[in-house]
């Protein structure tokens, strides 16, 4: 009775040995399904379930400004005289963009800027009281600027049809300028010429509708970024006088940078994602 108690225990033993080796090598595979099913898991925020621009769209865009000022639109005659006062500022900017992915586009802007101002001449008077008695003759700024940047675009749908939708972007450029400052003394000109070089990587949100099915409206605001700058200043002879190089990172609102465009969108999958 000893003998055969001591055989059931034994294979007892054996066999919960070999239940245990059994999980132990399956341990790891065990522990592996466990990951792909916390992968699964994970929250889903559904940014990207209304398709606002398909996969494969291609989008070509326009930005054109156009602003003139002259001495007949100041209102600031009471304390200027003999104001002769002119100028204008013009500024193009086509853009590229391809979706690689629902929502996602990559794209290229190439730009060109230029200011002009004419102060013939003018005299500032601020009364008898303050002793301020000022005149300005033959002041004259011309600047031409060229740019090229490479961009990302990622939109989010505020409705469910995909009309209207908000947009990030990202965008990475350089340009380069030439202005010429000069004014008038006694009878001879005198002024400089600097060339202006930028780098610069900015945040540009904005929203975005469409007003026909393959053209959209756009209106973007410069929220700044990282930007450096070199400048090299000669006199009106060409003759070098002097650079500067600085930089700055500052994120905020710039008002004077809102731009307001229209695009098209040469080939349109929505019908065929709507099916």
């Amino acid at each position: 009775m000893v003998m055969a108690q001591t055989d059931s225990t034994d294979v007892k033993i054996a066999t919960d040995r070999v239940t245990l080796g059994t999980i132990d090598a399956n341990a790891p595979s065990n522990v592996n399904t466990l990951k792909k099913r916390a992968r699964k898991l994970k929250i889903d925020r559904e940014i990207n379930k209304t398709k606002f621009v398909f996969k494969g769209e291609t989008m070509l865009g326009l930005t054109v400004s156009y602003a003139t000022l002259d001495t007949e639109d100041t209102d600031i005659g009471l304390i200027l005289d003999n104001l002769q006062f002119s100028g204008s500022s013009f500024s193009v900017k086509p853009f590229f963009g391809y979706f690689y992915r629902d929502n996602n586009c990559l794209g290229l802007r190439l730009g060109y800027t230029h200011n002009f101002v004419d102060l013939g001449s003018a005299k500032l008077n601020l009364g008898e009281a303050n002793d301020i008695d000022l005149s300005l003759n033959g002041i004259y700024y011309d600047s031409n600027l060229y740019s090229f940047g490479l961009l990302h675009r990622t939109y989010v749908a505020l409705d469910r049809r995909g009309r209207f939708s908000f947009f990030a972007e990202w965008e990475l450029s350089g340009s380069y300028g030439r202005s010429e400052f000069k004014y008038l003394s006694g009878d001879a000109w005198k002024g400089n010429i600097s060339d202006t070089y930028k780098c610069k990587f900015s945040f540009n949100p904005g929203i975005a509708a469409y007003i026909f099915p393959n053209v959209c409206a756009s209106v973007s605001f410069g929220m700044g970024g990282l930007q450096y700058t070199h400048i090299k200043q000669m006199d009106l002879n060409g003759n070098y006088t002097g650079k500067r190089d600085f930089s700055k990172l500052r994120f905020r609102l710039n008002l004077a940078d809102i731009n307001i465009g229209v695009c098209i969108h040469l080939w349109s999958k929505k019908k065929e994602g709507s099916k």
